[in-house]
């Protein structure tokens, strides 16, 4: 057990195998602190410096058995919602998009366009070598059948209806493990919520993943002191947070420092989800569904097809038995977060749907990634487009 960490650091049931139970609910009890410098220079910073690894660095890395979580349960819960949520022929916005992590799931729904956006231009350049195949462990994959548009900027900051009325409007928003660094500040958070709900055409699905406020502040107050966690992560609060009370009357700049072994090591934010689906409410969202990584799990290890998509994954185990590989430390960060769907209030507009969709192209040119100056600042300056970053969310 590492220095500051509690020694009962969860709980969370055990790894999955083929019958689970979901957590018990965390405390929904959420006041806040004030906080209001905007990070998002900082967010961007963090992961253009992490320099991308070739397939034998990644495999070599302490972390691979780690990998089995982030690539096994996240990416399953990802699947899940693309192929519970994504129709064919969809326009589809992927904020924070990264490195283009999801554009095989995307394909594999047979959408009609997508618009990736990230803040960091390396793992745009990333996403662009993906969706060409130009990447050495991508030549043997086929071409993907939609056309793409890439932006790089940042989607939590400019107005995005702008960017991107000829592209309007989408059938599907996805956010994954990203949406909670617009909780900086207000202004950031509603942003965010502004550019979904402009984008959207009526009916249209927001689907996403984010950090459980409840889980972490459960676990903070449950702490000793301001850090917790266990043998491949921390989370660390900062003396503000001593008395582990926030501030009801401003429910924004909650930060924590979250360290995940050799991945990630960034500056995050507090979305306290009751805030959250009421400030939804007022961008024309509704609430389909939220459960946190464990009960999402749990649910769908139930149906033959997704345990059959958690194999393939790596995220159970190799035999004939549905039981998961993870420790119990590695089991647990799973349970940091959770997956969201919201849906544009209104009746779909047929005529809409599937509009506009000449910008996008089957093979993106560094000079087709639209660079959006305002969003970026002084952050792009002196970084050449095709310097080694890393994604903007870490998986």
């Amino acid at each position: 057990m590492k220095r500051g960490y509690s020694e009962s650091p969860s709980t969370s049931l055990g790894p999955p195998q083929s019958r689970l139970k979901p957590n018990p609910e965390g405390d929904s009890q959420f006041l806040e602190d004030e906080s209001t410098k905007i990070f998002a220079r900082k967010v961007a910073d963090h992961y253009s410096a992490r320099t991308n690894q070739t397939l034998e660095e990644r495999e070599a890395s302490p972390i691979i058995h780690l990998k089995s979580l982030t690539i096994g349960y996240s990416i399953m819960i990802k699947s899940v919602l693309i192929q519970l949520y994504a129709r064919r022929g969809d326009a589809v916005l992927d904020l924070a998009c990264g490195k283009g992590g999801d554009l095989i799931k995307w394909d594999k729904a047979k959408i009609g366009y997508y618009v990736g956006i990230d803040i960091a231009d390396g793992s745009i350049e990333d996403c662009r070598t993906r969706y060409n195949g130009d990447a050495d462990h991508h030549q043997r994959r086929k071409k993907f059948t939609f056309p793409a548009h890439l932006i790089c900027g940042d989607c939590f900051e400019v107005r995005l209806d702008k960017v991107l009325a000829d592209d309007a409007p989408f059938d599907i928003c996805s956010c994954q493990f990203a949406l909670h660094y617009s909780w900086s500040t207000e202004a950031r958070a509603r942003r965010a919520l502004a550019n979904v709900s402009a984008l959207l055409r009526p009916g249209g699905t927001f689907i996403g993943t984010m950090p459980d406020a409840n889980v972490i502040i459960k676990k903070l107050r449950e702490a000793e002191g301001l850090v917790f966690g266990n043998s491949v992560y921390w989370i660390r609060f900062d003396e503000e947070f001593s008395e582990k009370k926030f501030k009801s009357s401003s429910p924004f700049g909650i930060q924590y420092k979250f360290h995940l072994e050799d991945a990630v090591d960034c500056p995050e934010w507090i979305v306290p989800f009751h805030v959250f689906k009421s400030l939804v409410e007022e961008y024309d969202m509704e609430l389909v569904f939220v459960k946190n990584s464990h009960e999402f799990v749990h649910e769908y290890m139930k149906k033959p097809e997704y345990v059959e998509l958690m194999r393939r994954l790596g995220a159970l185990g190799d035999g004939n038995q549905d039981q998961s590989t993870l420790s119990q430390d590695e089991w647990e960060v799973a349970y940091l977060y959770l997956a969201f769907v919201l849906r544009k209030r209104g009746q779909p507009d047929q005529a809409q749907a599937n509009g506009r969709r000449d910008k996008g192209k089957m093979h993106i040119s560094k000079e087709d990634i639209i660079m959006e100056k305002p969003l970026l600042g002084q952050m792009g300056k002196g970084r050449e487009l095709n310097s080694p970053h890393c994604s903007t969310s870490y998986l």
